[in-house]
């Protein structure tokens, strides 16, 4: 079984989260910050994973702990369930409209942390979410998670559209990334013979 369980407590977060990534995308939210908690439902939902995530932050201050680690956590979940690896597709990408706004989201399982991120977010909030928060919050995913990660919007002008289309493309893309491909279940998915 594919499924990790993250407690993280900082002097900022106090985080569970569970993570199947063989669920069928259901999602139990509850951050402290209502976009967040839509994003992350929305993740869940696009990648097909099953999600639990309780976070006890300091959102007095604003939501950027919050949200940076519970990236945190998400990225460490991704990672120890993926295990050795065996089995996985390793890639995926995407092309995802939504509405006026068409994002570009690829992922590589490659066991090394990068991140190309291309967006232009024209507004600093969303409600009373800083918009500059979603590209922190896939920062600390990436660096967490080992893999690569590249998003790029190609079209769009609606802050909201954006950052969802966002958390919508890059889930789809790890979906496919993480899923097992039937040819090679009993292979790492590398010459090297690791990820």
């Amino acid at each position: 079984m594919r499924v990790s369980e993250i407690t993280r407590k900082t002097g900022e977060t106090d985080i569970f989260l569970r993570l199947d990534i063989d669920g069928v995308g259901k999602s139990e939210i509850d951050s402290g910050c209502g976009f967040l908690d839509h994003m992350l439902t929305l993740f869940a939902k696009h990648a097909g994973y099953d999600l639990v995530v309780r976070c006890k932050g300091d959102v007095q201050v604003d939501y950027h702990h919050t949200t940076e680690d519970i990236g945190i956590a998400l990225g460490r979940a991704v990672y120890e369930a993926l295990g050795d690896k065996k089995g996985i597709t390793r890639y995926g990408d995407i092309l995802l409209p939504m509405d006026e706004t068409l994002i570009m989201a690829a992922v590589d399982i490659s066991g090394r942390d990068f991140i190309a991120f291309s967006l232009d977010i024209p507004t600093a909030k969303v409600g009373d979410f800083d918009t500059e928060l979603c590209e922190e919050f896939w920062i600390a995913f990436v660096r967490e998670a080992k893999l690569t990660l590249h998003v790029t919007q190609l079209a769009g002008k609606n802050s909201h559209h954006i950052i969802e289309g966002v958390f919508k493309a890059v889930a789809r893309a790890l979906g496919k990334a993480t899923a097992i491909d039937e040819r090679r279940k009993d292979e790492v998915p590398s010459t090297k013979g690791v990820l």
